[in-house]
This record gives C-alpha cells, structure tokens and sequence, in this order.
C-alpha cells in the first residue's frame, strides 16, 4: 500500500495547458482561492510557436485536501473549461510508483535507490527488473522486489511480454537505469506509462559498444548524459536533463566512463524528480521543465 509523504499532506499541483489568451493565470488563482487554496509557488510559459500554448503549474496549500479532491475537481471544471484549458489536479503526498528496468552495471541503479530511501525522491518503487540476475542482493537490500527477466537473441517478444505482465497496474512511469535492450513499439505502446531513459550524449557519434573508447581514440574534450523520454524513434523522445563535464588528454579511457557515469546518474535522478514532481510538459519533440 502506498505510503502518503508527510511533509506533503495538503499540498496540491495544478497543471495547465491550453490556447494562450488573456485571463488564464486571474482564471486559474480565482479558482485555486475559490477552493480555499493558498498558493506556495507557480511557473508557467507560453510557446513561440504560430498558436503559443499557455503551460502552468501551481503549487497550493489545502488543508484536507486529499478528502476534498473530487469536490475541488468538480469546481476546476466548471472554472476553468470556459478559459479552454486542459488540466491536471495532483495529491502531492502521493507518491508516484517507478518501476526501474537494470543491465549489470549498479550506477544508476543504486544511485535511485538510495536517494529514494534518503526520502529524495518522491516516488516509490514497487520492483527492480533486469535481464542479468547479478544485482538481486543489492536491490533486495533496500527491501524492494527484484525480477530476472532474460532477455536472450533477435527476438525480445518473450521478455517484453513477461514484463509487461510485471509492471501492468503496477507503475506511474518506467526508467531505464542504463537498461541497454531495445524496447519495441507494441511494448511502448502497450505499456501506457512513459519511460525515462539515459544515456551519454556523443550521440550520434561513437554509436554502439566502447563509446568511451571510441571517444578517447578522438580525443573529445567534453563528455555528458542526457536523459530524455522513451519514444518509437531511438533516443530521440523530448530531452528532460542534459550536463557535460571537461575531460583533456590525461584520461584514459576508463577515466571517460567513471567521469561519464557521474553525470549520467546525476542527470537521470533529476529527470526522474522533475518528472515525479510534475514539472515536466510535453511540447511536440520538446519537454517543458519547471
């Protein structure tokens, strides 16, 4: 059972997307005071694009807010539908549900699961899958499920339907900690949650096995990650985090990788507090980060 946050009890996220026009934001505070909302803290931003579109996300203090959501919702619809806008009412001390998909390398893995136990992270995390069962000790240290879901040759339709049969019902959102499989388009689409996944950024360069190499062979002086959101296309979803870090002629190879596995750990669990913070919106091929 779901464990609310506490130091979150009555806090409430409203997001908004709609045509750009004015009187949104008067429209949106009228109907948080309307409930009896104090807002904490509001972003918002209007696209560029020929017809802009108005995001916003608000943050408010209700008390009992978790027994009065359906009320509060009703009266957002009646409000706020006249201004054309889509929007989202959020319990904030519920805790989303990630579930994390792990090769055998532990980095980005364990760095989520203790920042997850440290209470950094606003999610909880159900069960851990990988297609190598070398990690189970170090998953099952912090009390969470671990599944060994091979994934052997071509054809990964076997794996892919074992886990969706895990993580059915059973996830908000999916990250891939460096999961290295590809995931088909009949999986994305029958798993109907995004998915966050990270890799580094010499993208489209140094493509395939030993990036780390292949970029020291070239003698880069910049290396990064990016996290981004899982999308048919490969590694060409809405990037939500991306950072560099110097590196020069004095590492060596594995030096590239140890510096590289900081960022990307580093990118890959703000991603995933961005996004289980709601401060993540989609704009065509771009993500709206708050």
């Amino acid at each position: 059972m779901t464990q609310p946050i506490e130091h979150l009890k009555d806090q409430a996220c409203l997001v908004v997307k709609g045509p750009d026009r004015p009187g949104i934001v008067a429209a949106v505070g009228t109907a948080i005071a309307r409930n009896g909302g104090n807002i904490l803290q509001s972003d918002q931003f209007t696209s560029i694009d020929a017809e802009p579109v108005f995001y916003q996300r608000t943050v408010f203090h209700r008390e009992n807010f978790t027994e009065s959501i359906r009320d509060i919702e009703e009266d957002l619809h009646e409000q706020l539908a006249h201004v054309g806008l889509e929007w989202t009412l959020i319990d904030r001390s519920r805790p989303k549900r990630m579930i994390v998909l792990a090769p055998k390398s532990d980095h980005c893995l364990l760095d989520l699961l203790w920042r997850q136990q440290r209470g950094e992270l606003p999610v909880e995390i159900p069960m851990v899958i990988s297609n190598h069962p070398d990690l189970r000790d170090e998953v099952e240290y912090f009390g969470i499920e671990f599944h060994h879901v091979p994934s052997r040759g071509a054809d990964k339709s076997e794996a892919e339907a074992e886990i969706l049969n895990l993580v059915k019902g059973q996830a908000d959102f999916i990250v891939l900690a460096r999961y290295m499989q590809i995931l088909s388009e009949d999986f994305l689409r029958a798993v109907e949650v995004p998915i966050i996944n990270i890799h580094h950024s010499f993208l489209p360069a140094f493509v395939g096995a030993g990036p780390y190499r292949m970029a020291w062979e070239r003698g880069v002086k910049l290396i990064g990650a990016t996290a981004h959101y899982v999308t048919p296309e490969l590694d060409a979803g809405p990037i939500i985090e991306q950072d560099v870090t110097r590196v020069n002629h004095t590492f060596s190879p594995a030096d590239l990788q140890k510096h590289g596995a900081y960022v990307e750990r580093a990118m890959l669990s703000r991603a995933v507090q961005a996004h289980a913070e709601d401060r993540v919106f989609w704009h065509g091929n771009h993500a709206i980060v708050f």
